[in-house]
């Protein structure tokens, strides 16, 4: 198996499965990805279209084929020597439903089940009406509706000899020592005895095992009518019957409860705030080895090649974890087959890297799943010229604020008082304990703990911090010292005092200072619970929330981005490269994700707005005038409103295809559908005029209806044709941009990633979108067609050109592999008079170099060409000055047609740049020069 080069992610579901994916392996290995990068293979729920909602980690998902066609898949790998990347889930499991086995059993069992400390629980609630319970909050409305309405059976499961609730999908297991209620309603003398039987069980050390046989006995009973008979004094259509399923009910280790409950009284972690989905305790050596076994066997049997961690911020111990995941890895390594004994094993971490932020490298990861690189390439693309015009024309029509942080901070203060309000409380409440432990802070009210504490997260720079038993890191201490300044600035002068108390209390005091017992206990646990509330705070605020409210440019509203921040130098790029070529090298880069709110080309075509911002603005005003026949009115106000337009012509621009005809109505109504799903996420997760919590039918049929006409009546053709002119406009710009990020992508320190399909145009949108079927055969055709260049060129808009280069330039990376794996990274000073519009660098390993030429926010020199290749003859005198070693030697460019002549070691743009959009340079001294 060849060492990593480059990965392609596929997103694995019961519609396209792993034996789907063995006919592709062939072209990818042409194509020269090294590593498939699977989405999660464990059993998800069914139907599942990414996977990471499993809910048994024990076995290979049946609906994708299972094991059995893993090993057919893996097979064909090994075959072109290549390898398999596992996305896994440590963080969290699908709960609710009634597939979840060990879900299941906590509800049956409480405290009592073996599986109660896998699930983040505390069984210690500060409500005392869950008394030891857990919450339940799965039930479409409030619970005494839905108990009087009937939408609560009980029910017998007579193969299992189990007694359950249901509420539509959700099974509520009752706890066995209450069956003997229910059987003794039964009068059946056989059922009356298993009563007695089942209610000893109560308060039992070996009642779980011992209820099996009971349960046995009870499903060989010789009749069910009984047990069914006495099951009917339950239910709820009389008043008796109401209150006997109530009563029931409530002898439960669970509270059933509305789904809405979920935010304010919520005593269980959860991935975000996604009910469905509970955290589980990955920091336990128990709950470490159960999910993980059936990972750490298909290592050992040589079926996995390296791991993907997601949502790493959400564990506990995000560190620790990771360093005994690669203790476990590495003690397996020995063991696999002898064709693979030797090779290195990845593990990534999926990692929102905030402003100088930087992952420590004694986590002992290979690196970050790349947002950070993806969000590195777009500063790169974006004018800082047009960022005053374009956040003037955003605040003018928005009448929103044009700072991204205030739009965050708000958010914040939203989900951190709404969805996540209960998170907030327990751990409000839990350091209160804290407090009330010292006598110095014993009289601090939990309203003020509260209110700074709020202000703290509200005020936090990245995602969360890693402190432990030995404090916090320099970096940690930063970034809590800018959290405290910023709670400061807002925090009542009266609740400014606790701050030092937070400050002590949330890393700022080692633990191992706190004595051992109780309250060092209760430390561990509160910095555990804040440092993994800080984090969904992050997420649900800027990418949930604030993405969606700030349309300042979209293409810088992408996760793992700082849209804070409008563009970058180059200068900016070059440190990062090094920094990355030093600090994580095998670190992969990324550009397009099945998380991405656009597609690569998609932000690629937006970023050239910021070199057209006047263009754009104007455009704007005029599609607004031809737009207001398609407007409702609302509540005295136009809907949609000025912004979510803005929005909207933002989107239609980034993602309008580029083979799309404004009269084509066939392909017209294929694309509204697509933008219509992406209209309603954009509203609802905005928060502002709509919800996913409390959806706003009028508003949302008003923007649906203008979405609609804009696209389909013939009153709107103007404003149609205008806006795909407008697209088809910039298209030429952003494919440039597309090309030269695809190649930078492939050429700096890293490992290239690719998400499944991208290898052609991507302009898709958020999520279903960008998880759509692709067309394999059409590009497996394509790759095996030959196309000279400049065809490649001329007929740029079918894609093949990116793919092209694709080929090429991995074909590159494993003719010079070490090269690529180990060679440094070297800024190349650009002179004369487009020197600002072009990135070069050079990576180089034992003489052997490489040169990248990217062009770069060059609409202007771009002009109205039709296609994304500069004319050369607009580059003028500029040059790029070689590293010394080359000099004047004549250099092969992998899209140049002839040799390539520098003078006075410099290479000249028109001449390395003629042939082709972007270009590649080998150099080997006193060799033949070859590509």
């Amino acid at each position: 198996m060849s060492e990593i080069r480059a990965t392609q992610r596929l997103q694995f579901h019961r519609g396209f499965t792993l034996d789907d994916a063995v006919p592709l392996v062939h072209y990818f290995a042409r194509l020269g990805i090294s590593h498939l990068y699977a989405s999660p293979l464990l059993t998800a729920r069914s139907g599942s279209t990414h996977g990471y909602d499993v809910v048994d980690p024990t076995r290979v998902n049946p609906e994708l084929g299972g094991e059995a066609a893993l090993k057919r898949l893996v097979a064909a790998l090994r075959e072109q020597r290549m390898g398999l990347i596992l996305d896994i889930v440590s963080n969290h499991m699908a709960v609710g439903g009634d597939d979840n086995p060990w879900w299941l059993d906590v509800l049956e069992w409480g405290r009592g089940s073996p599986y109660a400390q896998f699930f983040d629980i505390q069984w210690r609630s500060h409500d005392p009406l869950l008394r030891g319970q857990l919450l339940v909050p799965f039930l479409r409305s409030d619970y005494g509706e839905v108990l009087a309405a009937g939408e609560i059976a009980l029910r017998y499961d007579a193969d299992s000899g189990s007694l359950y609730a249901q509420h539509f999908d959700h099974r509520f297991p009752l706890t066995p020592p209450s069956y003997g209620e229910l059987l003794r309603a039964s009068d059946a003398p056989v059922l009356s005895e298993l009563a007695a039987r089942f209610e000893a069980l109560e308060g039992q050390p070996e009642a779980w095992q011992q209820a099996g046989e009971l349960r046995r006995q009870l499903a060989a009973a010789p009749s069910d009518e009984p047990l069914l008979r006495a099951l009917e004094r339950y239910h709820p259509d009389t008043p008796e019957g109401l209150e006997r399923l109530h009563q029931l009910l409530e002898r439960q280790h669970y509270r059933l409860a509305s789904w809405r409950t979920a935010a304010d009284d919520i005593n269980w972690r959860r991935f975000f705030d996604i009910n469905e989905l509970g955290g589980l305790r990955v920091e336990r050596p128990e709950v470490f080895e159960a999910t993980h076994a059936k990972v750490f066997e298909l290592i050992e049997a040589g079926l996995v090649d390296g791991l993907r961690i997601d949502h790493v911020d959400g564990l506990a111990d995000p560190r620790g974890y990771c360093r005994r995941l690669r203790r476990r890895v590495e003690g397996l390594l020995d063991k696999r087959p002898r064709a693979l004994l030797g090779q290195h094993f990845p593990i990534y971490v999926e990692k929102i890297l905030g402003p100088g932020e930087r992952l420590s490298r004694d986590w002992l990861v290979d690196g970050t799943t790349g947002y950070e690189f993806m969000n590195q390439v777009s500063l790169l693309q974006h004018s800082p010229l047009g960022e005053l015009q374009l956040t003037a024309l955003w605040s003018t029509l928005s009448g929103r604020s044009g700072r991204f942080e205030d739009e965050v901070r708000e958010a914040r203060q939203l989900v951190l008082t709404s969805s996540l309000a209960g998170d907030l409380e327990n751990l409000a409440q839990n350091l209160l304990l804290v407090a009330r432990e010292d006598i110095a802070t014993r009289d601090l009210t939990l309203g003020a703990i509260r209110r700074a504490l709020l202000e703290l997260i509200v005020h936090f720079p990245v995602y969360r911090t890693y402190a432990g038993a030995l404090g916090r890191s320099e970096q940690d201490r930063r970034v809590f010292e800018q959290a405290l300044a910023g709670a400061r600035s807002t925090l009542g002068e009266a609740d400014q005092p606790l701050l030092q108390h937070l400050d002590r209390w949330l890393g700022g005091q080692p633990l191992r200072e706190v004595p051992p017992g109780p309250q060092r206990t209760l430390r561990r646990k509160v910095l555990a619970r804040f440092q993994q509330l800080t984090s969904p705070a992050a997420a649900k605020a800027v990418e949930d929330t604030a993405c969606y409210r700030s349309a300042v440019l979209l293409s810088r509203n992408d996760v793992g981005f700082d849209p804070q921040q409008f563009s970058g130098p180059v200068g900016d790029f070059h440190a990062q490269c090094l920094a990355r070529s030093q600090h994580f090298p095998g670190n992969l880069l990324t550009t397009a994700t099945h998380d991405h709110k656009r597609g690569e080309d998609n932000r690629a075509r937006l970023a050239v707005l910021s070199e057209r911002s006047a263009w754009f603005a104007a455009r704007c005003e005029h599609w607004r005038r031809l737009a207001t026949p398609l407007r409702e009115v609302l509540d005295n106000q136009g809907a949609p409103s000025a912004a979510d337009e803005l929005m909207l012509y933002q989107c239609l621009l980034g993602s309008w295809p580029l083979d799309l005809d404004a009269d084509d109505r066939h392909a017209l109504n294929a694309y509204l559908e697509r933008l219509l799903r992406w209209q309603e996420k954009a509203l609802r997760e905005a928060k502002l005029h709509s919800s996913w919590s409390a959806p706003n039918a009028a508003y949302e049929v008003a923007c649906r209806t203008f979405l609609h006409d804009l696209l389909a009546r013939d009153t709107a053709r103007e404003l149609r044709i205008e806006i795909a002119a407008a697209a088809n406009a910039i298209a030429p710009a952003g494919a440039l941009n597309g090309l030269a990020q695809c190649l930078l992508r492939m050429t700096t320190p890293g490992i290239p990633d690719l998400y499944q399909g991208t290898e052609f145009w991507d302009f898709s949108l958020v999520d279903p979108d960008n998880r759509r079927e692709v067309d394999f055969a059409r590009r497996i055709d394509a790759l095996t067609e030959l196309a000279d260049q400049p065809g490649l060129i001329a007929s740029w808009r079918d894609g093949r050109i990116k793919q092209s280069l694709i080929a090429t330039v991995l074909s590159v990376r494993y003719a010079r592999a070490e090269l690529f794996a180990r060679g440094d990274y070297q800024p190349l000073q650009v002179k004369g008079a487009h020197a600002g519009q072009v990135l070069a660098f050079a990576r180089s390993h034992g003489g052997d170099y490489l040169v990248v030429l990217v062009p770069r926010l060059a609409s202007e020199l771009l002009g109205e060409a039709v296609t994304p290749h500069i004319p050369p003859e607009r580059w003028a005198d500029t040059r790029v000055v070689l590293p010394a070693a080359i000099g004047d030697s004549p250099l092969t460019g992998v899209f140049s047609r002839a040799p390539l002549h520098p003078i006075e070691g410099c290479i000249a743009l028109a001449e390395a740049l003629a042939d082709f959009p972007v270009n590649l340079l080998c150099f080997r001294p006193h060799q033949e020069q070859q590509p």
